[in-house]
């Protein structure tokens, strides 16, 4: 273990060190990705929201240790956690993660080698909080974690393989998520759709139904967390949150189809040009104002070093909390009127004024989330166009 040179960092109140590699992937000795940190600030937050709810000691699975840092955080800044294990196939990486553990001299910490999927199965209702953030799908690892999870528990769950899920390669996200993507505008909003509806499917065969408390597309992955409830009959209830997006790329009109086995229309109502579906996805709520807005209070209780880029995200999820599904790109819709964009400020206000909802969203500096059709949104920019 000693041939590697060692580099040290700080997180939150937490310092870990791992040997140094030139760049992030999988072939480093040890995994540790400095990309993620506000992943990980943003989970601090979650969890310490989701402890102070159960009102009890929550035992948390960091299923892909890599360094430890996660694993290593939640028992070191969030109040109230009982037993936190970790695991991960490496050997390596498990002499890291003791060495980490003792560095910040923690107890309760359970380092485990095993693969992912047999580790949970082997520790059935045993945590509370579920962590699955691979280096890439998190698909795999949902099965083992659907017949894991215990009523109530929250399940963290990360995917940075974006390119399958917003529709750059087809053939991957059918094969890894069940769902056909489209690369529209949205793309990355249809992404998290998809992933949640994944894990709504692949939890309902163990009569377990989600409830997405907050959700997140930022730079290269998605994240996800999600309550776990229990019960047939609901669980049948939720899954009438499944259904389909279809897109007409001619004019950007865009429709949803609720259900699994909807009818969906092929026809365009209104430019009469073929329709372009993704799905099955998740059309319910992807964000849940009230959990957020605790997760913002809370930050003001810890110490995390991406605090300003964490509340300007997770206030512009908290307006998305009542937004519409899938939003305009302004520009976009510009360019297909072959017109220039107004200030999106003066955009926002005339909506507001005609009586629309405009809301901005994290997925897109251009985007605006509305009720307003596309004929509507059109009249509206040719209205404001900058005259000189």
């Amino acid at each position: 273990m000693d041939e590697y040179k060692i580099k040290s960092i700080e997180e939150g109140l937490t310092k870990i060190e791992f040997p140094e590699f030139d760049k992030v992937s999988s072939d480093a000795p040890v995994f540790y990705n400095p990309h993620m940190e506000l992943n990980r600030d943003l989970s601090i937050l979650a969890l310490q929201v989701y402890q102070n709810e159960v009102q009890r000691d929550i035992d948390i699975c960091d299923l892909f240790g890599g360094s430890g840092i996660r694993g290593i955080r939640y028992k070191n800044e969030v109040d109230g956690v009982g037993n936190v294990y970790i695991n991960d196939i490496s050997e390596t990486a498990n002499h890291y993660e003791r060495h980490n553990i003792e560095l910040n001299d923690l107890e309760d910490i359970e380092v485990h080698q095993h693969d992912a999927s047999m580790f949970l199965r082997m520790k059935r209702g045993q945590f509370d909080v579920i962590d699955i953030d691979p280096f890439g799908t998190p698909s795999p690892f949902l099965d083992s974690a659907g017949y894991c999870a215990g009523r109530n528990s929250l399940l963290c769950v990360t995917a940075t393989d974006t390119s399958a899920l917003c529709g750059t390669y087809q053939e991957p996200c059918i094969r890894k998520y069940n769902a056909k993507p489209y690369k529209s505008e949205y793309c990355h909003e249809t992404g998290i759709r998809i992933l949640a509806g994944f894990v709504a499917l692949t939890l309902s065969k163990y009569a377990k139904y989600i409830e997405v408390k907050m959700s997140h597309s930022t730079e290269h992955y998605m994240r996800l967390y999600i309550i776990v409830k229990k019960g047939s009959k609901r669980t049948d209830e939720s899954l009438k949150n499944l259904g389909y997006i279809s897109h007409c790329k001619n004019c950007l009109h865009r429709q949803t189809s609720q259900g699994l086995a909807s009818s969906v229309e092929d026809v365009c109502p209104v430019c009469g040009e073929k329709l372009i579906h993704a799905g099955p996805l998740w059309l319910g709520d992807i964000q849940d104002g009230e959990f957020i807005q605790k997760m913002i209070d809370e930050a003001e209780n810890k110490k995390i070093n991406t605090k300003k880029q964490a509340l300007k995200l997770l206030n512009s999820c908290l307006i998305e909390s009542d937004a519409p599904i899938t939003f305009y790109d302004i520009h976009r819709v510009c360019k297909s009127l072959k017109i220039s964009a107004s200030k999106l400020d003066l955009i926002f206000d005339e909506m507001k004024k005609e009586g629309f909802i405009a809301i901005k969203t994290h997925f897109n500096p251009l985007g605006i989330k509305t009720d307003a059709s596309i004929k509507d949104l059109e009249k509206i920019l040719i209205k404001l166009e900058p005259k000189d």
